[in-house]
């Protein structure tokens, strides 16, 4: 039996859940509507207000989707009532996000600047010039732009200069002349 995919998923009072005969599944809240559809040969069901996912068999590809299943709907009800925010810090002299609508200019010591624009339903915000956050309902598509800004000039192992998550440690390798002395 699958861990994650047994666990039931409570749906809060202020989100509603619409389930198609084909496994497609809606889910509208305060900050949005999502909807994915999933295989049938796994048997989603609504009862009051929790959500769970069974096997229709033990199939290796139902037993491998079982608890993938649960995880999407349950990002997808945490991202419409409460929403998905990824911080981003640039560090290093020079390095600086300006805000353009909706995309972000990036300087990184780069020829060019790198302009990313947000996709529908995502929101990036510039904060002193140097921190980013990156905002939605969608888990995944959040993810994807906050590691598309990422990887505009991701953190240099030598230096530690570069874009990289809030909070995220970077392992500072020693140079050449630290290795020779030792």
């Amino acid at each position: 039996m699958s861990r994650i995919g047994i666990k039931p998923i409570i749906i809060p009072e202020n989100v509603n859940v619409d389930i198609s005969k084909n496994n497609q599944v809606t889910i509208k809240g305060p900050k949005g509507e999502l909807s994915s559809s999933f295989k049938n040969s796994l048997k989603i069901k609504l009862d009051e207000n929790i959500l769970t996912v069974s096997r229709n068999d033990d199939d290796k590809e139902s037993k491998s989707l079982h608890g993938l299943t649960r995880s999407l709907l349950n990002n997808m009800v945490v991202g419409v009532s409460e929403g998905y925010t990824k911080h981003l810090e640039m560090v290093g002299v020079g390095y600086r996000a300006e805000q353009k609508g909706n995309s972000i200019n990036l300087s990184v010591m780069k020829s060019h600047q790198d302009i990313i624009e947000a996709p529908e339903g995502i929101t990036i915000k510039v904060e002193d010039n140097t921190k980013i956050s990156v905002s939605g309902i969608d888990k995944q598509q959040v993810g994807h732009v906050a590691a598309l800004i990422r990887s505009s000039r991701p953190p240099n192992a030598y230096t530690g200069k570069g874009v990289r998550y809030a909070g995220e440690e970077v392992t500072i390798k020693p140079g050449k002349s630290a290795r020779a002395e030792t």
